[in-house]
């Protein structure tokens, strides 16, 4: 059964337990047997949790959700899940053979809507690049060319799907790391709303606001229903976004009417060259849109070319990662120093350090006035903007490595990859990596999507519509179960 399962999106595996044709426990030992089949390839899954998942899957005890029975991966970062390993990518976690007590708010939804999780996922160390090739468990590997990344931070997890292994797995998203590997392994990838997701009970935010919640699949509906699974506010949230008319399920086949849809097809601000790969998927896509019925324009928000915006995010990311450190420092009860960490986020973070309260209050000010001037776009009469997801092609393996003496060169490397994800972590809008273009070489290059903020209903409706009429369900990579 577990090739006949293993393309199967979410929906229909728990459609099949509902009905009776297939049992947990089925789902479940497919999925255990296709991560041993092909995992050694990929380096995707570097937890697994198959004992607690077979007694899980056969137990009463399995929540009667509406997902119940599916197998699924959890990322290695953030959400934790009770008796498990955690590590985030780091050496020193490993080492100690750190395990958390608890789930945190979104572990328990991912649980009580029935999902069994058969092991955690890889990622680079402290979430921090848009590549998964921590020093702790070694590179995860692209399906669609085993040289080349799979993307980060939720690479892992997206090898995964995009291998067939599960049909959905979590991540998260804080520069573009639900999108960006989404884009490099040929998945859907949304990264929702600000505060649609509970980060707690651990945090109330991360990275300013930046950091989103949510899963990769391999189809629309799946995207959608998972996260009618798990939005909507938790006690103690320091804020969350407005509540949907209806289910997200049920935007999916919805006609979004004619729809105003801007394009920004070139690096914003021209700070580089875009790679004519990812410019011809985002043309593309806009003809596609426009024989569906919408109106496309070249349009963009103008605060999309502000060239002060990376230095002023980047100022936030390294002061969050220096306290990264101080925050495992203080779990651990041992004082991480350079030897703890890899070169890159010791340099990060030591940045961060000598970030002041004044500088770092500051930063964030402006990001949030940047925020309102990107805004304004959308609340002059446009529904979407379209974008390519990144601004080149999966990069080979090995292009984020530090080299001695110049321990930031992976962070400066990444900006092609973050350039067009970020600005809608720090503006907070949805945005949404549909895996709608292939190059001459057979690797997916994703388009991007961005609503206005709290519009994941428009973004499930277009996107739904993109998927019928151009399915990408058939395509399998070189490495598949």
């Amino acid at each position: 059964m577990s090739d006949e399962l293993a393309f199967l999106d979410a929906t229909a595996q728990a459609d099949l337990v509902r009905r009776g044709k297939a049992s947990a426990t089925e789902l479940v030992d497919a999925a255990i047997s296709r991560i041993e089949r092909v995992n050694g390839e990929l380096n995707a899954v570097i937890m697994p949790l198959f004992d607690k998942a077979r007694a899980l899957a056969a137990s009463r005890e399995l929540p009667d959700g509406p997902f119940r029975g599916v197998p699924f991966l959890v990322k290695d970062i953030f959400c934790h899940t009770a008796g498990d390993p955690y590590h985030g990518g780091m050496k020193l976690l490993r080492r100690l053979g750190w395990t958390e007590k608890a789930d945190t708010h979104l572990g328990q939804k991912f649980r009580a809507a029935g999902l069994v999780f058969v092991g955690r996922t890889n990622v680079p160390e402290l979430g921090s690049l848009p590549t998964t090739e921590p020093d702790a468990y070694g590179p995860t590997r692209n399906p669609w060319d085993t040289a080349r990344s799979s993307g980060g931070s939720s690479g892992g997890a997206a090898a995964a799907v995009a291998a067939g292994l599960v049909p959905a797995a979590h991540a998260n998203d804080g520069g573009g790391s639900i999108r960006i590997p989404a884009s490099e392994c040929g998945l859907v990838g949304l990264k929702p709303t600000r505060g649609r997701t509970s980060l707690g009970p651990d945090a109330g935010e991360s990275w300013a606001g930046a950091v989103a919640e949510h899963v990769v699949t391999r189809s629309v509906r799946d995207t959608a229903a998972l996260l009618d699974a798990v939005a909507g506010p938790m006690p103690g949230d320091p804020y969350f976004a407005p509540p949907p008319a209806r289910p997200f399920a049920a935007e999916v086949g919805r006609d979004p009417g004619r729809l105003r849809i801007g394009v920004l097809a070139r690096v914003p601000g021209d700070a580089f060259g875009l790679h004519p790969d990812c410019a011809a998927a985002a043309r593309d896509t806009a003809r596609l849109l426009e024989s569906l019925g919408h109106v496309v324009e070249e349009s963009h928000p103008a605060a999309l070319d502000d060239p002060e915006v990376g230095q002023r995010f980047t100022l936030v990311v390294a002061a969050w990662l220096a306290r990264d450190l101080d925050y495992w420092s203080e779990r651990t009860g041992q004082r991480i120093g350079p030897d703890d960490v890899e070169p890159m986020n010791w340099a990060v973070a030591q940045q961060g350090r000598a970030c002041s309260g004044h500088q770092y209050i500051r930063a964030v000010e402006w990001l949030q006035a940047y925020t309102r001037r990107v805004a304004a776009w959308w609340a002059e009469g446009f529904d979407l903007l379209l974008t390519p997801t990144l601004a080149e092609p999966p990069p080979p393996l090995g292009e984020f490595s530090a080299r001695p003496g110049d321990p930031l060169r992976g962070f400066r490397r990444a900006l092609p990859f973050v350039t067009f994800t970020s600005p809608f972590n720090i503006t907070g809008q949805p945005a949404i990596s549909l895996p709608l273009h292939w190059n001459a070489d057979g690797l997916p290059i994703g388009v991007q999507l961005a609503a206005a903020y709290g519009r994941e209903d428009v973004l499930f409706r277009v996107a739904a519509q993109l998927e019928e009429a151009r399915p990408w369900a058939n395509r399998r990579p070189k490495v598949h179960a």
